[in-house]
C-alpha cells in the first residue's frame, strides 16, 4: 500500500499509520471523545450496492477498514447498518489489549438479539444500545438490557451530542462512526466530526 501525503512512501503499514496519529478529546472537553467517521461512496454518491456497502470496496479497502478499526475504543453505528451488514462482535486489533465496543443507535430497539453480535460478545465488551427516554415497550427494553448495556441519549430522538458524552463518561477517548449516512449526517450537522476517512469507489 502506498502513501501519497504528507510524503510519498511505498509499502506502508496502514495499521501503523492510523495508530500513530495523535488524537485527543474533541473540542467539547473531556466528556467529548474524538470522533472519526469512516465511509465509502461511489463517484456519484451511492453508499451501497444492493443494500450493502461491502460490494463497493476491494482488498485494499478491507485492509484500510481493519486499520481504522484498530484505533477506536467504541464503534458507533446505526441499527439499519447493523442489520444490513450483518455485524458481529469486533475482533481485537493489533497492538490493542481488547476489542472496541459497539454502540448501536436505535429508537425502536429493532434488533435481532439472537445474533452473535449479542450472544458471542465478551462479558467486558458487551455492545451498548443507544436509545431514547420515550422507549414505549418496557418488555422489549428488558430483553435488550439482558444482552447489552442500554444508554439513554435523548427524549423522542437520539441526541448524538448526548450519546457522545455518555460514551466519554464510559471511558471512550476515540469513537469511530461507521454510519449509515443518516447517522453520519447528524454528526456533521452538530459539528461533532473531528476526522473523516472517505473512500471513493471508481463506480457509478
Amino acid at each position: 500500500m502506498r502513501e501519497l501525503f504528507p510524503e510519498p512512501a511505498a509499502d506502508v503499514d496502514p495499521v501503523e499509520r492510523y495508530q500513530g496519529d495523535e488524537r485527543s478529546f474533541g473540542p467539547g472537553g473531556p466528556a467529548r471523545p474524538w470522533v472519526l467517521v469512516n465511509m465509502i461512496a461511489t463517484a456519484d454518491g451511492a453508499t451501497a450496492v444492493q443494500g450493502r456497502s461491502g460490494g463497493l470496496g476491494g482488498a485494499a479497502d478491507k485492509r484500510v477498514f481493519a486499520a481504522i478499526r484498530s484505533v477506536p475504543d467504541v464503534i458507533l453505528v446505526g441499527a439499519g447498518t447493523v442489520r444490513a451488514e450483518s455485524y458481529g462482535p469486533p475482533s481485537t486489533p493489533p497492538n490493542r489489549p481488547a476489542p472496541p465496543r459497539l454502540a448501536i443507535v436505535t429508537r425502536s430497539l429493532d434488533l435481532d438479539l439472537t445474533r452473535p453480535l449479542f450472544t458471542a460478545a465478551a462479558p467486558d465488551a458487551r455492545p451498548m444500545v443507544v436509545t431514547t427516554e420515550q422507549q414505549r415497550d418496557p418488555g422489549r427494553l428488558a430483553e435488550v438490557e439482558a444482552v447489552a448495556e442500554v444508554v439513554v441519549a435523548g427524549d423522542t430522538d437520539v441526541d448524538v451530542n448526548r450519546a457522545l458524552s455518555a460514551l466519554g463518561d464510559r471511558g471512550a477517548r476515540v469513537v469511530l462512526c461507521e454510519g449509515g449516512p443518516s447517522l453520519n449526517g447528524q454528526l456533521v450537522a452538530v459539528g461533532a466530526v473531528d476526522e473523516l476517512c472517505m473512500t471513493l469507489a471508481p463506480l457509478v
